[in-house]
């Protein structure tokens, strides 16, 4: 492995990195430690070089099965949703935006069909995986996902979630990037619970790229795009103060008083991914954004009642808006034409049969 960045290193990496003016110093330590002079992702588990192979059991990936550097060092972007089927959508889309051409004969795969649990799509430098449902499947995704970029030696990787939310005050449709991801006591981290003793860990996004997003929404589109403070739940019912779940203890006064609360408070969007997202990321020194398409307006109600044909376009929305700063950055390199890559290299077939293994072992 490269050495890590030396204070003189990490001085000039700061001049030519985008780095936010609002980052403070704890971010620029956080940075400093999660990178290797060359910019590679640096782990904070020296436990993961001393191993034989690290398996990563929900990706059907292995650091020794497979090339994992042949197959992903050239990602960039990690573009991150909660279905499949809407990140395969996402895969093809994004295709398209950025012009990228799959060899003759060939056609997106879903590299993690073996674990049966997450999908991934690989379109040249940009990484489409399902995540699941709330903080627990995606903590798991962003363990793994960190330790592959880690494995791949990917250069400054961006991590955008891509979802779906409730909105406070702000009508259906509307597209709402992630100011700060707040718990559900209102408090700017997500709170683990290790070898028994409970740790808080900040949920920080990257305020420059949510500016650089909100930048690249259009006065043409027939939408509004904002920015905003994110309240992430546990569940979906009671949690969120909803009053068609199995169970409700509690008055439509009582909920309407505590959505006014939220939104006194700068909330305007309910999800349940946010805050993990935030802090994992923060702590492994990766920029990250999350982007979401308002769903309903929780003043006016509980249930999601608008077409299927509208919900189809609505969750297009941030796509559009991700797809956007990732042909902007790509052009800026040059790197929007000719984009070939392949689906995947078999380092040791031995090894990546026991990797299926292992992953089918763990359902």
């Amino acid at each position: 492995m490269p050495p890590t960045i030396t204070e003189h290193e990490f001085k000039e990496r700061c001049l030519t990195t985008p780095q936010d003016d609002e980052k403070d110093e704890m971010d620029l330590h956080v940075y400093r430690i999660t990178r290797y002079s060359d910019g590679t992702v640096k782990l904070r588990n020296s436990n993961i070089e001393l191993m034989d192979q690290d398996i990563l059991y929900h990706l059907a990936l292995g650091s020794e099965s497979h090339d994992l550097q042949e197959m992903f060092g050239d990602v960039k972007f990690v573009c991150m949703g909660g279905t499949p089927k809407r990140m395969e959508n996402f895969a093809h889309f994004i295709m398209d935006e950025i012009g990228y051409k799959l060899p003759a004969g060939t056609q997106l795969q879903d590299i993690s069909a073996y674990s049966y649990r997450y999908s991934m799509y690989k379109v040249g430098p940009v990484l489409c995986v399902s995540h699941g449902m709330g903080t627990p499947s995606v903590s798991i995704l962003m363990h793994e996902m960190i330790k592959l970029m880690f494995h791949a030696k990917c250069i400054d990787p961006i991590f955008i979630r891509i979802g779906t939310c409730g909105g406070i005050g702000v009508e259906g449709g509307t597209v709402i990037i992630t100011e700060d991801a707040l718990d559900g006591q209102l408090r700017n981290s997500h709170e683990f619970t290790i070898l028994g003793e409970t740790i808080h860990r900040p949920a920080k996004l990257d305020k420059k790229l949510a500016r650089e997003l909100k930048s690249l929404a259009s006065a043409d589109d027939p939408y509004d795009t904002i920015i905003g403070k994110t309240l992430c739940t546990n569940d979906f019912y009671e949690g969120q103060g909803r009053l068609d779940g199995a169970f409700c203890e509690f008055s439509e006064t009582d909920k309407m008083n505590y959505l006014e609360k939220l939104r006194n408070n700068g909330v305007v969007n309910i999800e349940m991914e946010s805050t993990i997202f935030a802090a994992l990321t923060h702590h492994a020194g990766i920029k990250a954004a999350v982007v979401c398409v308002a769903l309903l307006n929780r003043l006016n109600g509980d249930q999601v009642n608008a077409p299927k044909e509208v919900m189809h376009e609505w969750q297009q929305r941030p796509q559009i808006l991700v797809s956007r700063y990732i042909r902007k950055v790509l052009a800026q390199h040059g790197q929007l034409k000719s984009l070939f890559g392949q689906q995947g290299s078999i380092k040791s077939p031995r090894r990546f049969k026991l990797v299926q293994q292992e992953s089918q072992a763990h359902e």
